[in-house]
């Protein structure tokens, strides 16, 4: 089969993408390939520094929970990749190499030959009449309304609910996108809470889904779930997680977004002697919710504004005991040419409990300053 690069529809594509009109937050649109699509090369370059005011002058990283913006007080790369992507009427694939800060910190229990694969997979359309497809390999997760690639998303760094659930997530999934465009079905068997690497002492496989209604090109509403674990067999740690959102307006002048999530992750079996086992019995519960506030101010800038809050008392996701944050964001998005980006975020962490580090020990509060400069092709 004849491959044709498509630079016209690259150009137009990283048009759209800076211009955000087009971004991660609004609908997983229906897939369906033009006959003649082919081979498609793009990229993607994020640079960045961020200031974090409430750690010591030489701490070299960010608060453990985050994995986007992590390095301290230096100019660093967040993330670039190149893609090649391959589409036709009923064949499709995917390849991104990747590097960055992001890479390194996200990807740092996966082995070293997956550490720089952004993307890979390939698929099958399984119906010539129907948007139903088959794909396998190693997928940026559909579970929540952020991503890693920053321009996508209408806040420059990422939520807290977004940084300690998947960003990829590696399986088998089939989808299904109505022919009015308004659902999207998903089902996919993965090796566990985004790894490539099946955790050690876990059998598996786990479990997520993704149901997507859009009414309107105004409003997007989504539920996405996981069922699994993420802890060896021994323990029977089972975990359940539901990730719902709201998106409206996207394209308007002012839009909002509304997400929560919610979690458990059953007690772990313990030992009550030498050779006995007991049940721990019952569930830890972690949550989420998150609002997320932005207006166009120009057709090359938009102001956004976010309030999240951060429960996780018994350490479950984030690994700090009484964990109980709330966060504040506000920023400025501008679109220096269409395919280049300037951002910058004021953002302020509150904390129930002394979790952060300061310059005389562990504080309730962190402040930071982030600034990203994103180009596309």
């Amino acid at each position: 089969m004849k491959i044709i690069i498509k630079a016209a529809a690259l150009v137009a594509a990283s048009y759209s993408t800076f211009a955000q009109t087009t971004d991660t937050t609004t609908a997983s649109a229906p897939t369906q390939a033009a006959p003649n699509s082919g081979l498609t090369l793009t990229g993607y370059i994020e640079a960045y520094y961020s200031h974090d005011f409430t750690a010591p002058k030489t701490a070299q990283e960010r608060p453990g929970f985050l994995y986007n913006h992590k390095r301290n007080r230096e100019v660093n790369l967040n993330l670039a990749f190149a893609k090649l992507a391959y589409t036709s009427e009923r064949v499709r694939g995917n390849l991104a190499l990747q590097v960055g800060t992001y890479a390194q910190y996200n990807y740092a229990a996966e082995q070293a030959l997956v550490k720089n694969i952004f993307e890979a997979n390939a698929g099958v359309k399984l119906s010539k009449n129907h948007d139903l497809w088959l794909d396998a390999g190693l997928f940026a997760s559909h579970i929540g309304f952020e991503s890693t690639i920053s321009k996508d998303c209408w806040t420059l760094t990422r939520s807290t609910l977004a940084e300690n659930s998947p960003y990829y997530l590696s399986g088998a999934k089939m989808t299904y996108n109505t022919g009015n465009g308004k659902w999207t079905v998903l089902g996919m068997v993965t090796n566990g809470w985004q790894r490539v690497k099946k955790l050690d002492g876990y059998s598996g496989p786990s479990f997520t889904t993704q149901v997507q209604y859009r009414p309107s090109s105004n409003l997007t509403l989504n539920w996405s779930s996981f069922l699994g674990s993420d802890r060896p067999d021994s323990l029977r740690q089972g975990r359940f997680f539901n990730n719902f959102y709201a998106i409206i307006n996207p394209a308007g002048r002012f839009g909002v977004i509304l997400g929560f999530d919610i979690g458990t992750d059953r007690k772990p079996v313990i030992r009550a002697g030498s050779e006995r086992r007991v049940d721990g019995g019952g569930n830890y519960f972690w949550y989420s919710p998150v609002v997320i506030a932005r207006y166009k101010t120009s057709d090359k800038s938009y102001i956004n504004g976010r309030i999240e809050y951060y429960d996780d008392k018994n350490a479950v996701i984030i690994g700090i005991p009484g964990f109980k944050t709330t966060g504040y964001s506000l920023g400025y998005d501008y679109a220096i040419l269409p395919n280049a980006l300037f951002r910058i975020e004021g953002k302020v962490y509150d904390s129930k409990n002394p979790v952060f580090d300061g310059k005389n020990g562990l504080v309730r509060n962190n402040t930071s300053l982030t600034t990203s400069l994103a180009v596309s092709f």
